[in-house]
């Protein structure tokens, strides 16, 4: 047992590149799996007379947890091939005379069994580590979708091995399927195209977070067919995760809102529901009207000039009657409000975000 031990050690070293990468404390250990296999195989070996048990894999656990992040699953098949090789080497040597091939036979049997072990051992740690996974994604989510971003969620990312930015959250309803094959399928997307993804479905509410996406279009065209029927809403794009209650704020109260606009487009970006949102009491939409559309113009002539249009059903020639100036000065003060606002008065949905806009603002003056 010992020459084949070291036979087997030298074996590794000679061919496996990434067992000589290993560290030196690692290496003694696959040392000594390697040993304990091959003495396992000799004491199962000499149950001949006896009629042999099923061949025992305790061997696997002369290793400390940690080598199983060292080691992989196709490592570990490289270990036990280049073991079977050193030993099938000196079948002749080992057998007994005419014992040579049921030695080989029962070597056969004896590594179909340890290769079955070695993905069993590896299947549960896959099966534990996707829990553990699936518990930190949830977290995440719930601790964005409450804007609860503490030392915390960095933790949780971190664990995860999320590195991607910019950020942007998608929400919407949850299909009829089976919510954790939901997440699975949109984490297995994902990762085929290079992006990462966050998923987690509270109640009837499937909230995504994508992350890497080269524009919120990219991110789009993955996770918009995985919702369910009815309106999805993306939040604004931000920087990075930490960043990303933000987003997920706004989405979802775009989502509560949606149903004030019915004509939406399919997905919608929470910026184009603010004055739905503002009505719903949105306080962040609210706030985000003030500032934008009231501000820029309060205390202009810009601000009557608006008030009078959208008060006359957006006639260009009743405003200018009504202020006693000419068309043309009407024209130019709705484009220089469309600079500045980023609405265009002229434009039924822009007109209805600037009228919710001026009210808001009329409110919160003193």
């Amino acid at each position: 047992m010992g020459s084949l031990g070291t036979a087997a050690m030298s074996r590794m070293e000679e061919q496996l590149s990434w067992y000589r990468a290993l560290s030196a404390e690692d290496r003694s250990w696959v040392g000594l799996v390697a040993q304990a296999g091959i003495a396992a195989f000799v004491e199962w070996f000499g149950h001949a007379g006896e009629g042999r048990p099923t061949p025992s894999i305790e061997f696997f656990g002369t290793a400390p947890r940690e080598l199983k992040r060292s080691v992989s699953l196709q490592q570990t098949v490289d270990l036990v091939r280049i073991v079977v090789e050193v030993v099938e080497a000196q079948v002749d040597e080992l057998a007994a005379p005419g014992g040579a091939e049921p030695l080989r036979h029962a070597m056969l049997r004896y590594t179909r069994d340890v290769a079955f072990a070695a993905a069993q051992v590896y299947a549960r740690e896959a099966e534990a580590r996707g829990s553990w996974d699936a518990r930190l994604e949830a977290l995440i989510v719930d601790a964005l979708v409450r804007g609860q971003v503490d030392d915390g969620l960095h933790s949780w990312a971190a664990a995860l091995g999320w590195t991607s930015a910019p950020v942007v959250v998608f929400a919407g309803h949850t299909p009829d399927d089976d919510p954790q094959s939901i997440i699975d399928g949109l984490r297995d997307k994902g990762r085929r195209v290079g992006h990462e993804l966050l998923a987690g479905v509270q109640g009837d509410r499937l909230i995504v977070i994508v992350g890497g996406a080269g524009s919120v279009k990219d991110a789009a065209r993955i996770v918009v067919p995985r919702f369910g029927p009815g309106p999805i809403v993306i939040g604004p794009e931000v920087p990075d995760l930490h960043a990303a209650a933000s987003s997920a704020r706004a989405a979802i109260a775009g989502l509560r809102a949606a149903a004030g606009w019915p004509d939406a487009p399919r997905p919608v970006l929470a910026e184009e529901l603010l004055a739905e949102r503002a009505l719903d009491g949105d306080e962040d939409a609210r706030a985000q009207l003030v500032e934008n559309v009231y501000r820029p113009i309060a205390g202009t002539p810009l601000l009557d000039t608006l008030a009078t249009y959208l008060e006359q059903g957006t006639s260009l020639e009743a405003t200018a009657r009504l202020l006693f100036v000419h068309p043309n000065t009407v024209r130019y003060r709705l484009k220089k409000i469309t600079e500045l606002t980023g609405y265009q008065p002229t434009e039924g949905r822009s007109a209805f975000t600037l009228q919710v806009g001026l009210i808001l603002g009329r409110l919160s003056s003193p």
